[in-house]
């Protein structure tokens, strides 16, 4: 391999660095900023449970350290979500360089509705899914059983729901993508929706605790943003056409 052609692969592999660094600076100054207020971040994420909880009743900690260590780990979690609209400018600054002018106008509201989207799926799970589910766990408990959830536990739980409702709620990005992209069209996604449908069940069992409870609040949710990608898709498909006809003409002239 010629000097000249390993110009460019380090160059990129430089500015991946960067990319990556800031985005790891990015999680620590955050976390730094919360990780005074852990125990604090941890009871506000515990409450839809402990207003579920019987009178005197009250969460437990079976090991030694983890009354500690629970809320560190979930300011470190909570810092990378806080995190999510930074380290995806540092993904859109790596590979903007690379995309035509068109492509980066359209890669900009994808970044800005993806970390909306994102959040969106996860106040979703907090202020929706949380409380029902909860509340149902707590009422269906055989009599003589007293709830006492372990706060590694809880932990665990919440921050399987949050991510699943978090991603999950990217479909209509992915679904744009996929359009803009070439990989499918509005009209086929349209012909497979009983498909969509069945799929959208099953990713809810894979991706949620297992009960059928939880996977259906995020079946539903995931089958309704379908359809807005869907939607949405024709406007992104149609334009992306224009502007590179528009492009074309520009570079014949």
């Amino acid at each position: 391999m010629a000097v000249d052609d390993t110009q460019p692969l380090i160059s990129h592999l430089i500015e991946l660095r960067k990319r990556l660094l800031n985005s790891i600076i990015a999680v620590l100054a955050i976390f730094l900023c919360l990780v005074y207020f852990s125990n604090d971040i941890y009871q506000l994420v515990s409450a839809p449970l402990i207003k579920q909880l019987p009178a005197g009743a009250s969460m437990i900690a079976t090991d030694v350290a983890s009354p500690f260590l629970a809320p560190i780990k979930l300011t470190i979690i909570v810092s990378l979500f806080l995190s999510v609209p930074i380290i995806l400018y540092q993904v859109w600054a790596f590979v903007a360089p690379a995309l035509y002018r068109h492509e980066r106008k359209l890669v900009m509201p994808l970044l800005f509705s993806s970390s909306f989207l994102f959040y969106l799926g996860m106040a979703f799970a907090y202020f929706i899914v949380f409380p029902l589910a909860f509340s149902f766990f707590a009422k269906t408990a055989p009599q003589g059983v007293t709830i006492a959830t372990d706060i590694n536990n809880y932990l665990d739980f919440v921050m399987t729901l949050f991510m699943a409702f978090g991603v999950s709620f990217e479909v209509p990005i992915a679904i744009v993508l996929l359009c803009w992209t070439g990989v499918t069209t509005p009209e086929d996604l349209r012909a497979k929706r009983p498909y969509v449908l069945v799929g959208a069940f099953v990713v809810g069992m894979l991706l949620t605790p297992p009960d059928i409870f939880s996977q259906t609040l995020l079946a539903i949710p995931m089958y309704c943003l379908f359809e807005v990608g869907v939607f949405v898709s024709r406007f992104y498909v149609g334009k992306n056409r224009r502007d590179e006809d528009e492009e074309q003409d520009a570079e014949s002239e």
